[in-house]
């Protein structure tokens, strides 16, 4: 027999948050994906970084599609609210329960399959929309529910696990993610915690859409020689472009890092990205150098992590569209419905 269920009682010593929450609080089922993969480590970075962070479990919304990414909010914050959409589209849902309640965290986890093909569309408008939400694609380059096909993420000229080459060109979330508009956008690697942990911080308190691309080895169909989604071949050809410390705007900023080494960039809540530089010419502010320098990267196949791009007077789709400041789902039959003089106004103005 299975137990799928983790046990609800813990060691009283367990180190607690200022909410007086264990870690263990914010975990969720256990993991039924294979052993080793990729998206287990996300899942961990998550609970990590919402530890740390102290956020209440129940004021988070997470939402998914289909695929084995897609499984994964399962696996993490077992007391928030959770809604897995049919395949590709999850970004829509979001987009309908965070115009409904502005008050909830969301987090929206998909695969390159779920995002990048079927749900491609959903994916770039909730983007260029601007909604408020930290968007976690977990990409291992292949379909791993169906056996191992190559998906839209699949570099060309990679080989799959039964020796077959890619010929298509590939998608490159974080490119697309620049170009629609995202205000926070960054690549990581699953088996580098070091990092994912600060980025997936760093995103939870930004406005806006916080867009994460983390390369998520997929064990049984794609990490194996000719896989550029390897284990292997990322960490051969990883080019971490700044390391990340996130200090959130009510903590105190120090640091004894030397003078010059360190970059930091005040978010809109005065909460602190501190970047230590890696490369002195790299500006995480400036979206079209960031752009300019993946693809030179990735000329050089290099696969640039970190975070690339960041706007720290970014606005939000209730910013767009000038929204209520109270949740549409608090408000009340008065507020919603203010009368016929009120129509008249409405419809006098559109003729």
């Amino acid at each position: 027999m299975t137990y799928l269920a983790k046990p609800k009682l813990h060691h009283p010593t367990l180190p607690t948050n200022r909410l007086g929450y264990t870690r263990r609080d914010y975990e969720g089922r256990v993991s039924t994906l294979c052993a080793g993969c990729g998206h287990d480590s996300i899942s961990a970075a998550i609970i990590q970084a919402c530890w740390e962070l102290a956020i209440e479990p129940h004021k988070v919304a997470k939402l998914s599609g289909i695929g084995c990414s897609s499984k994964t909010p399962d696996y993490f914050l077992g007391s928030s609210h959770g809604f897995n959409t049919v395949h590709g589209r999850m970004p829509s849902v979001l987009t309908g329960a965070n115009l409904a309640n502005r008050d909830l965290l969301y987090l929206g986890v998909s695969g390159d399959g779920d995002s990048a093909s079927i749900g491609f569309g959903q994916f770039a408008h909730s983007i260029r929309r601007g909604v408020n939400m930290v968007y976690i694609v977990e990409n291992n380059g292949v379909y791993g529910l169906t056996k191992g096909q190559f998906s839209a993420t699949a570099d060309k000229g990679s080989k799959s696990k039964r020796g077959v080459v890619n010929t298509d060109e590939s998608i490159d979330m974080v490119m697309v993610a620049l170009q629609l508009g995202a205000t926070f956008v960054a690549r990581s690697f699953s088996g580098d915690k070091e990092q994912l942990i600060p980025l997936v911080k760093a995103a939870i308190e930004h406005k806006g859409s916080a867009f994460i691309d983390v390369i998520s080895p997929c064990v049984a169909f794609n990490n194996h020689t000719g896989s550029t989604r390897s284990y292997d071949y990322v960490r051969e050809h990883n080019e971490a472009v700044n390391r990340i410390d996130f200090f959130p705007g009510r903590e105190a900023i120090t640091t004894d890092y030397e003078p010059g080494s360190v970059k930091d960039v005040v978010q809109h809540d005065g909460s602190v990205l501190r970047l230590r530089k890696l490369h002195a010419e790299y500006d995480p502010s400036d979206r079209l150098k960031a752009m300019n320098y993946l693809l030179q990267q990735e000329a050089a196949g290099e696969i640039v992590t970190g975070l690339l791009y960041v706007n720290p007077e970014s606005e939000d789709l209730h910013a767009h569209l000038n929204t209520a400041d109270v949740a549409l789902n608090r408000l009340g039959a008065k507020e919603l419905c203010p009368g016929s003089a009120a129509l008249e106004k409405i419809n006098a103005s559109l003729r």
